[in-house]
Formats: structure tokens, C-alpha cells, sequence
């Protein structure tokens, strides 16, 4: 019944399971262990657990298992893990696939930590990786070897929203039997499309859209239940980054409200785009529902929708876009993204500061440009806060 379902009625319901006591809101089931009846029933349980029996929190909850099996139907996956946070996800799904010898490609447009996991650690590992202009196809067929054991991507990138056309380079990934880990979290579980666009792992910072309102760190990495259970599920429950049982509560409250949040956000970031788009102090506004983004086409197909998350380059450099976020009065300068409030990001200066400037200059990431996640504050006031601070 429920894989009938629309993606509303699942955010909700799906994945539900209700103690003997009836509750209407999930249940919190804090506790590391579970007692067993018998010692016969423990040897049973480590030796062959069921869907509804748990052994140890590192291993599964029934928390945590109502917020991976509603997750996982709102994808579109068959099954989910649920992380201590997004980069413990991207973490899990790289590291569970990869061994001493494999080729990695990985667009080289990606966030911070993303690029130092690339970068940094899976070299160290004996992984040798690749990178590319994520954008380019042509780039990404070249760099797809026989040996090509993965390839790695922000389906929209941090902080210069250049989409990856996730079904054209699955389709190149999987001509040489390479898997396809696409990080979706800005377009967010309500425009994702990836896994039916060729992707076999889609994860997610649940910090971000699912839970929404800055509350706790989580991630979740979906695909099959053959990579999920055989693959991701033993690297991460070894390693301990699992999702704790009062985190997964959060992100079920979250679940419940997201596609109404998402929309309304969405909508408020295409009206402030719109309005700031012909400023005469910005040298740019980047966001995919504007016609002049040079991949609308693709966020149409892709998406179906611009998304939350916009871009300006201000005049004047760094001076010009520390005035502009010093002088806003509604939106609050921070890193996270995704949040009830409008959170407004210098990456050049933090999230993406690490990155040598030939690299920034490359990927745009300029002084001036400011990233701005779009709250749920009024669209009107936003713009007026916007246009009063670029004033």
C-alpha cells in the first residue's frame, strides 16, 4: 500500500512503527543495547537479525530504522543507513567501495571536507582519483577508465550551483561498470530525480533540508539493499559513524514538513533571484530558475525547480561583500544551509577557504560572492533587507 503512495503521504507515514502503547508521534528508543530472551535467541540475533530485531545502537534502532525506511521511500531507494553527519555519509559511501588500487573520478567542483576526502584521504589509502570540470562531458568520458571503480559528484555544486548532468555521466560511469555516488543535498530529497538518472549511491546531509531548522548533524546514504546491507552497512557500523536514536527523531519531524518547506523556500529564492538579477552593485546572480543560468535547460530536467540556494557576486570584492552582509538585519551570517532562517556565506573566506586560488578562481569562487540560503522568512522582506544592504 504505501509504495502507492504519494512522496507527502510517505514523509509522514512511511516506515512507522508503533510500540505496544499506540504513540501518534515516533517513539525514542534511547538505548545502546536490547535484552534478548533467551541465550539461545542472542546466538540466533548475531547470527541472522531480522528486519524488526536489534542488537546494539552502532548496529540499528528502531529509531533510526523508522527514519532510513521513510528516507529510502521518499528517494525512491530500497534501503538507507543513517549517519552521524553528511560528511560521515560521504565518508561511508567512498571508503565502504574503494580499496588499495581503484580509480576514482570526481568532479573537482565540491565542498570543502568533500574535496579533502578526495584529495587527502582515499590517495592515502591507495585510491588514485581523478578530477574533472563536473560540467563538461566530454572531460568526464576521457577520465572514465576500464579500472574506474566510482565516480564522485555534487549534483549541484557548493557554492556556484554548476549542475553535473547526473543521467549522461551514469551512463559513461556504467559503460565501464563504475558505480555512481552522487551528493544531492542541494537539490534536496524533494527535486531529487538522481537514482532514477543512473545514480546507485545518493547521499545526504540531513543537517541540511531534512532537518531544517538547525537543530542536530546527520546524514544518510541510500541505494539498493545490496550496497546498502553488504557494502555500507559493515564498513559503518565497524566505524561507528551511525546516526544516534534522538537525531533520527529530529530528522523524522523534519521529514514530516520538508516538501512544505522546500517549495516555499524555493519560491521566495526565485522571486529575491529575479529582483537582485539586473542590481547594478552585483556583477552576478547564479540561480538555476533564472533563465539566464547557463544550465536552466538542465535544472528543468534535472530538478524541475531552481531550488533554494542562490549566488551574487557584489562590487568591490571583499569589501564589498563583508559591507553587504554586515549591514543585512534578517539574514544571519553563518555556514550551515537549508535552515528555516536565511543564512548568508562568504565561502571564498570560510566554508571553501582551504581551497588554493587557482582553484577558486577556476571554480568562481570569488571575493565578492556571497552564498544565500533561502529561509522561510517573507520574500518581500528579504529583498528589502538585500536591496537596503547593496545600498
Amino acid at each position: 500500500m504505501s509504495n502507492d503512495w504519494h512522496k507527502s503521504t510517505k514523509a509522514v507515514h512511511s516506515g512507522t512503527k508503533r510500540s505496544q502503547f499506540g504513540e501518534v508521534s515516533e517513539s525514542i528508543f534511547m538505548t545502546q543495547g536490547f535484552v534478548y530472551d533467551s541465550a539461545e535467541q542472542a546466538e540466533a540475533r548475531f547470527e541472522s537479525a531480522g528486519p524488526d530485531e536489534f542488537i546494539y545502537a552502532r548496529y540499528g534502532n528502531p529509531t533510526v530504522a523508522m527514519f532510513e525506511e521513510r528516507i529510502a521511500a521518499l528517494e525512491g531507494t530500497e534501503d538507507a543507513f543513517a549517519t552521524a553527519s553528511g560528511m560521515a555519509a560521504v565518508n561511508g559511501a567512498m571508503m565502504s567501495l574503494l580499496k588499495a588500487g581503484d580509480h576514482v573520478v570526481s568532479a573537482r567542483a565540491l565542498f570543502g571536507s568533500c574535496l579533502y576526502i578526495a584529495e587527502e584521504i582515499l590517495p592515502r589509502f591507495g585510491v588514485e582519483v581523478t578530477f574533472v570540470d563536473g560540467s563538461d562531458l566530454s572531460a568526464w568520458e576521457a577520465a572514465i577508465r576500464p579500472d574506474t571503480r566510482a565516480v564522485f559528484f555534487e549534483s549541484l555544486s557548493n557554492p556556484t550551483l554548476e549542475f553535473v548532468d547526473i543521467a549522461a555521466v551514469s551512463k559513461l560511469a556504467h559503460a565501464h561498470g563504475a558505480l555512481v555516488v552522487c551528493d544531492n543535498v542541494f537539490a534536496t530529497p524533494v527535486y531529487s530525480k538522481a537514482v532514477a538518472q543512473g545514480a546507485d549511491l545518493v547521499v545526504y546531509s540531513a543537517t541540511k533540508h531534512i532537518d531544517g531548522q538547525g537543530r542536530a548533524l546527520g546524514g544518510v546514504i541510500l541505494g539498493s539493499r545490496e550496497l546498502i546491507r553488504k557494502t555500507v552497512e559493515p564498513y559503518m557500523k565497524h566505524t561507528g559513524g551511525s546516526m544516534s536514536p534522538f537525531t533520527a527523531w529530529i530528522m523524522l519531524k523534519g521529514l514530516e514538513t520538508m516538501r512544505l518547506r522546500v517549495r516555499e523556500q524555493t519560491a521566495s529564492a526565485l522571486k529575491i533571484a529575479q529582483r537582485l538579477e539586473t542590481h547594478p552593485n552585483l556583477s552576478r546572480v547564479i540561480y538555476p530558475g533564472l533563465h539566464s543560468h547557463p544550465q536552466h535547460d538542465l535544472a528543468m530536467v534535472q530538478m524541475g525547480a531552481g531550488g533554494t540556494m542562490l549566488a551574487i557576486e557584489v562590487k568591490g570584492g571583499k569589501e564589498g561583500s563583508y559591507k553587504f552582509l554586515n549591514t543585512c538585519t534578517v539574514g544571519i551570517i553563518s555556514n550551515n544551509l537549508g535552515d528555516a532562517k536565511t543564512i548568508l556565506t562568504p565561502p571564498a573566506f570560510t566554508t571553501h577557504q582551504r581551497l588554493p586560488q587557482d582553484q577558486k578562481d577556476a571554480l568562481g569562487i570569488t571575493p565578492g560572492l556571497v552564498r544565500i540560503s533561502v529561509g522561510l522568512e517573507d520574500a518581500d522582506d528579504l529583498i528589502a533587507d538585500f536591496l537596503q544592504a547593496l545600498s
